[in-house]
């Protein structure tokens, strides 16, 4: 028996196979020996991008919230802006491309607030970096093809309770604002 101690991979890839590609995951099923030697599978779902989240605050306390209907769940949702990291883009410049395409908003400073959130690490690897955004102007919003947005003005105190009682499901959205309301 491996003692509580023992921080080594207890699992062994036998081999691997890509099940599904597009431009945004991956899905790999691995042949393997679980921890207690017996054979198996594990799918992967490898991310290409890495998540991006951003609270922007003005100088009245108010945050913005994005509305959008969530395919995956079948469900409407509000939450921080938020989008996808490519590697080789800078996670600040990608938080201020989504902060502008999803909002409009243009921030002054930012502050990372979380960083490298595994989001779902028993099937995927993807990682979340969180941050805090002040000295907001508003220009004009361009969001992508694949989204159509609501935009919505709260006080961040707002936000927050939202976060606390289950109207904000989404995990990135609610790990950041109750990052932001503990520290």
């Amino acid at each position: 028996m491996n003692s509580p101690d023992d921080l080594t991979n207890p699992w062994t890839t036998l081999s691997t196979r890509i099940a599904y590609d597009n431009p945004w995951i991956r899905i790999r099923e691995d042949q393997v020996l679980n921890p207690a030697g017996g054979p198996g599978i594990y799918g992967v779902v490898e991310y290409k991008n890495r998540a991006v989240g951003v609270i922007p605050i003005d100088d009245e306390d108010h945050t913005w919230l994005v509305g959008q209907y969530r395919y995956t769940h079948n469900l409407y949702e509000w939450e921080i802006p938020e989008g996808g990291c490519p590697e080789g883009e800078d996670l600040l410049d990608c938080a201020k491309r989504e902060l502008l395409e999803e909002t409009g908003l243009i921030a002054e400073s930012y502050e990372m607030i979380l960083s490298g959130i595994q989001l779902s690490n028993s099937v995927t690897n993807e990682k979340a970096y969180l941050y805090v955004a002040r000295g907001i102007t508003q220009a004009e919003a361009n969001p992508e093809d694949t989204e159509k947005l609501q935009v919505r003005r709260v006080p961040l105190s707002e936000a927050i309770a939202m976060a606390k009682d289950g109207r904000i499901r989404d995990g990135m959205s609610v790990m950041a604002l109750l990052q932001l309301a503990t520290s």
